[in-house]
């Protein structure tokens, strides 16, 4: 059974750019949502951080539900980053800042998973506060590679032959 999912902008910027090294897996995961049905959320939070480089416009924007950033997800913010208590040393604070409002807007909303290539922040974060039991959302990293299996809720993974 697959699940709903949050697309990370790095997800988004890996998928619409082919130069990208994980372009490939972006774009595996990507034709597997849409076969499956998988439901694609698109948070106003990732919109503004592509806009900065990259019109929206040029992403496959009708196969995503938008999602605003709101009240609720605010105050899921505040929850989390009490849980965190502060930023690792050399983590940028707006960096951190905006991917613990992309975690606490997927744990709110009850999105299982945040597809991403950001290992340095997001990733970890997500990690962190998962293994603390504040937050259900995992982050899937698109260095791992594609797993067919990475999206099933009960966390059962393909199998390497």
């Amino acid at each position: 059974m697959t699940a709903a999912v949050l697309l990370d902008t790095s997800f988004l910027i890996s998928l619409v750019d082919q130069n990208r090294p994980n372009h490939g897996v972006a774009a595996q995961y990507y034709r597997m949502m849409l076969e499956q049905q998988v439901p694609m959320y698109f948070s106003a939070i990732v919109a503004a951080e592509f806009e900065i480089k990259q019109p929206i416009t040029d992403l496959p924007l009708k196969n995503f539900r938008s999602i605003p950033f709101n009240v609720p997800h605010a105050r899921e913010v505040g929850r989390l980053w009490s849980v965190l208590g502060k930023r690792d040393d050399g983590d940028t604070r707006h960096v951190v800042r905006d991917d613990v409002k992309l975690i606490a807007q997927a744990s709110h909303e009850s999105i299982p998973f945040i597809l991403t290539e950001d290992a340095s922040t997001l990733h970890k974060y997500c990690e962190r506060l998962k293994t603390a039991g504040s937050s259900q959302t995992r982050a899937i990293k698109l260095a791992d590679g594609f797993d067919s299996c990475a999206l099933r809720e009960d966390g059962q993974q393909g199998l390497t032959l």
